[in-house]
């Protein structure tokens, strides 16, 4: 699967909420893959720009991500270097991620009960709900062999689809992807959180739940503190170690967003470019013209005059992935 258009992520992977928001000017070009090896799922990303993203996970499933390249730049994960080699715990909270440009990652999940059963079967316990680290880094050797196995499969996907329709091909990688995957995480050292690093998360974590709870108004600062319950000055550090950019900037970007999806929503006969952009605070037109084409390439009143869409419910694909022993391929 290919996406075009940040706004389209929301609904495109499996298992999580996505949204993406790209940090620098340029044509969004974002490859997904998506497998479904029985009870195991597994995908591989990449996207071309830099961005920063937000990540909820849904109840029900336990994942794991990851970089797919050996060398290469760190991300960041909740303000946590992420090198090649790591492996980041996607937890049941909202997260961020931040990368450069021509990012590969990659992941793979098993549903509670499947993970719970696997830990039992491979380490006797499942350690998972102490585990108090975001960030693990397995032993050399082990994490090499997860992703030479999970290229593989990757690589069949894309080359042989075919060869994946073998129920005992698959049995086979899902249970090694499966077996690596707990014993990375199990004999992993895993990253500690420092007291700054864990009142950090709070803070962001709180100023995620005010933005979901108002997502199509505009925010201002003051607001961000009165909710969070910091100063702007803690709250400002918290915002560069987590999204790499400060508070104001963020929610500029954040509301760019939302007048484009405000744009691609409308009725160009009965909807106008000012009364949508000032519904969402910015007030210098003129200023915000310059810097949402910087932004799209595009005038928003270019925007607006497309056909009417809905870019949250554009794309056409199932819900699930498929539990049977087929490739889950999405294109």
């Amino acid at each position: 699967m290919r996406i075009e258009d940040p706004l389209l992520c929301p609904s495109a992977v499996q298992g999580c909420e996505l949204n993406v928001f790209p940090t620098m000017r340029g044509e969004f070009d974002l490859k997904i893959e998506q497998i479904g090896l029985n009870r195991l799922w597994m995908s591989r990303y990449e996207v071309n720009l830099p961005q920063v993203n937000k990540l909820a996970v849904r109840p029900g499933r336990r994942s794991i991500s990851f970089l797919t390249q050996s060398e290469g730049a760190s991300i960041q994960h909740c303000g946590m270097d992420v090198t090649p080699g790591d492996i980041i715990i996607d937890k049941f909270d909202v997260s961020h991620k931040r990368s450069g440009a021509n990012h590969r990652h990659g992941g793979m999940s098993l549903s509670e009960e499947d993970m719970n059963a696997t830990l039992t079967t491979v380490i006797g316990a499942d350690f998972l709900e102490k585990l108090t680290t975001r960030v693990v880094r397995p032993r050399p050797e082990l994490m090499s062999r997860l992703l030479k196995v999970h290229q593989t499969v990757g690589d069949l996907a894309h080359t042989a689809p075919d060869a994946l329709e073998s129920p005992e091909l698959l049995r086979g990688f899902e249970q090694q992807l499966s077996y690596l995957m707990v014993r990375c995480l199990a004999e992993g050292a895993g990253i500690e959180i420092t007291a700054g690093r864990r009142r950090h998360n709070a803070i962001i974590a709180r100023l995620e739940d005010y933005l979901a709870a108002n997502p199509n108004r505009a925010i201002y600062l003051t607001e961000l503190c009165a909710a969070t319950g910091v100063s702007e000055r803690t709250l400002r550090s918290a915002c560069e170690e987590h999204l790499g950019m400060a508070p104001m900037r963020y929610l500029a970007l954040r509301r760019m967003y939302l007048v484009r999806r405000a744009l691609l929503r409308a009725d160009a006969s009965k909807a106008t470019v000012t009364r949508i952009v000032t519904d969402y605070g910015f007030w210098e037109l003129g200023r915000f013209s310059v810097t949402y084409r910087q932004l799209f390439g595009e005038l928003p009143s270019e925007t607006l005059r497309r056909p009417a869409q809905d870019p949250d419910l554009h794309l056409n694909r199932p819900t699930t992935l498929p539990t049977e022993n087929i490739v889950g391929r999405l294109h």
